[in-house]
């Protein structure tokens, strides 16, 4: 009977298919802060309930310095805080009808099998969303773009790791080896082709030839991830600044735009005529005149009163990002004292995400049902960029 499938028996069984789920691709969670602990304050908040950290905002030195006997007045520094809310949820059940496992157990044994492949497949999709989301999220909050939209990277070099690079030491980011470049299959297979590294005696290793890993070049960790997806582009035109945009501006008044609808979105890449740059839409605009918001370090050139903007083309968001860049926060949900019968806490070895099974029991079946709060947070915009593919 289904009432007599316990979270006990089936613990061997859950970790069989953890050690499925933990080979799946999931490149940004990895290279993130992943916060599930008390002290970081996840698990105290509710869900829907704010995650909040200090950021320490820019100084700018003075020029000039006058010996006194007197001291000197110290100039007001204010820390800025920052926060996001623990908003996103996961669920998914397995239900177990006790003449269905009779059933399997009569074919040979093969409701462990079920179970098995069942829960690896639950995991494995939970996972998988969180990483879809997280990779958005980073994207939409990198400081600029590289590469070319519609153009998949490494096609025939490493052009894009150098300007991501590039990028990251312009913005003061830290120069240790933390980074982590995440990139979909397709940018993954033209990295494996490029002959140089595939011959031993140029890349100095052998274990892009003989297992297809990918290597730790240009100080990141490559990786690959099923999350990295398509950004389609707002599909307003037309817009030019009004104002003239000085260096480190963020907030850039526009006018004079075509809405289409969708006007400029979040995560769409802007430029402007003379300056090369490709910076990310961190607040967008569906009216054809008023503010959108760049994200940090804003306008890296002075650009002139009326010049016009360019929204670019949709693009794959491969991203580049520094590990202390971007938090990723994850609990169980807690389900209170509901009816559950029992209850088996587990935490994926790799993804570091926490999940807890819960079994219900009800007439003649039973279900165990997972489900997980989470969120993502780029605190440090400047550590990130995004890789247009």
């Amino acid at each position: 009977m289904a009432n007599t499938v316990t979270l006990t028996n089936l613990a061997p069984e859950i970790y069989k298919a953890m050690d499925r789920v933990s080979r799946e691709v999931v490149g940004a969670i990895s290279g993130s802060i992943i916060n599930t602990a008390d002290a970081a304050g996840v698990n105290a908040a509710a869900f829907g309930d704010k995650i909040k950290s200090m950021r320490t905002p820019k100084t700018v030195p003075t020029s000039s310095f006058t010996p006194s006997m007197a001291l000197s007045s110290a100039t007001d520094k204010s820390a800025v805080f920052d926060e996001f809310a623990l908003d996103q949820t996961a669920r998914d059940d397995l239900p177990l009808l006790g003449e269905t496992v009779r059933r399997l157990n009569q074919a040979g044994g093969q409701a462990e099998a079920f179970r098995v492949d069942t829960f690896a497949q639950i995991m494995r999709a939970i996972v998988n969303q969180m990483e879809a989301y997280l990779v958005g999220v980073i994207a939409k909050g990198a400081s600029r773009a590289v590469g070319a939209a519609g153009t998949t990277p490494f096609a025939s070099n490493l052009t894009v790791l150098t300007a991501a690079k590039k990028e990251l030491i312009d913005n003061g980011s830290p120069q240790d080896n933390q980074y982590s470049f995440v990139m979909d299959t397709s940018a993954g297979m033209n990295f494996r082709n490029l002959s140089n590294l595939q011959k031993v005696n140029e890349s100095g290793t052998s274990d892009l030839l003989r297992n297809g890993s990918l290597m730790e070049t240009m100080g990141f960790f490559l990786k690959e991830s099923a999350g990295v997806g398509l950004h389609t582009k707002g599909a307003g035109a037309g817009y030019d600044a009004n104002g003239a945009i000085a260096v480190g501006d963020t907030t850039i008044t526009l006018d004079g735009g075509t809405v289409n609808s969708t006007g400029i979105k979040a995560g769409d890449i802007v430029t402007f005529a003379g300056d090369t740059n490709k910076y990310v839409v961190n607040t967008g605009l569906t009216a054809v005149g008023g503010d959108i918001v760049l994200n940090r370090p804003g306008g890296l050139e002075i650009v002139a009163d009326t010049v016009e903007m360019t929204v670019g083309d949709s693009f794959t968001t491969n991203v580049a990002f520094h590990r202390n860049a971007v938090e990723f926060a994850a609990r169980s949900a807690d389900m209170g004292q509901d009816a559950a019968v029992e209850v088996l806490k587990v935490v994926d070895p790799i993804s570091g995400i926490p999940f807890e099974f819960r079994r219900y029991a009800g007439e003649g079946m039973s279900k165990i049902m997972v489900v997980v709060h989470y969120a993502g947070k780029v605190w440090q915009q400047e550590n990130v960029v995004l890789a247009l593919g």
